[in-house]
């Protein structure tokens, strides 16, 4: 836990959609001894004041919070609402059971809908036999808001032909499954400590940053610290590192970071 108001970022996933090792590849980072190169579907958790802050709820998310020994989601916010950021949101449900409130979920009411449409049955007032979620949907637009006392700005970035939005909290933010970055919204990311961004691997992609964008990003914005996640298997942790200038490192799971 970070002293003195900071925030610690912890990695809960760092791989992509599919997660690493694939299923039925034998390439060799699927078959890799090296712990960083196993990496569930991409998510972090936010630490601050004693307070707990998911930034999306992946269908690794059991896995995560176990692994993670997570005591306690009090905010959920979404990047955007693709099968890979929304559907471990069922699991958060022994987080009820432990605080007894309801969770709020912040995304865009684009993002909401799809939430909603999907997990239907925990937004019906019916009675229900089974324990269900309880979840609170919270609809931000492109403004700051605040989730317990930490202002939460929200930056628009294009996955592909779709909108997503990463965040900005103090001197850190967290963007994922872009493909380009608008001026203005580079412009939000300048002064800060520590930047994580999409860098899915070499070879282009329509919708996600290759490793060679995200340093061209990281060029333009000179963040004292930078972390690459949404990683697929076609780079090897170790290897990859070694490229890479001395302030750029592969986020893994479990990577813990303390930003004051």
């Amino acid at each position: 836990m970070a002293a003195n108001g900071g925030v610690t970022i912890t990695v809960l996933g760092s791989g992509t959609s599919v997660g690493v090792p694939s299923i039925g590849c034998g390439c060799a980072v699927c078959q890799s001894a090296d712990p960083r190169d196993n990496r569930l579907r991409p998510s972090v958790y936010l630490s601050f004041d004693g307070q707990g802050v998911l930034i999306d709820a992946t269908p690794d998310f059991r896995t995560q919070a176990l692994r993670a020994r997570l005591k306690r989601i009090d905010a959920i916010l979404l990047t955007h609402a693709h099968a890979d950021h929304i559907m471990g949101l069922d699991d958060v449900r022994p987080f009820n059971y432990i605080q007894r409130v309801s969770i709020p979920v912040y995304g865009t009411e684009a993002a909401l809908s799809v939430v909603r449409r999907c997990f239907q049955y925990v937004f019906e007032h019916s009675e229900s036999e089974s324990s269900r979620p309880k979840l609170e949907t919270r609809a931000f637009t492109e403004q700051p808001f605040e989730v317990f006392g930490r202002v939460f700005e929200p930056v628009r970035a294009f996955h592909g032909n779709s909108v997503v939005h990463g965040f900005r909290f103090g001197n850190a933010a967290y963007l994922t499954d872009h493909s380009e970055i608008p001026e203005e919204s580079m412009e939000k990311l300048r002064g800060l400590d520590v930047l994580f961004l999409d860098a899915l691997r070499h070879r282009p992609h329509p919708t996600h940053s290759t490793v060679e964008q995200s340093l061209r990003t990281v060029e333009l914005l000179s963040p004292r610290r930078t972390f690459f996640t949404h990683i697929c298997h076609d780079l090897e942790h170790e290897s990859t590192e070694r490229s890479f200038p001395a302030n750029v490192r592969l986020a893994y799971d479990g990577l813990e970071v303390v930003v004051e």
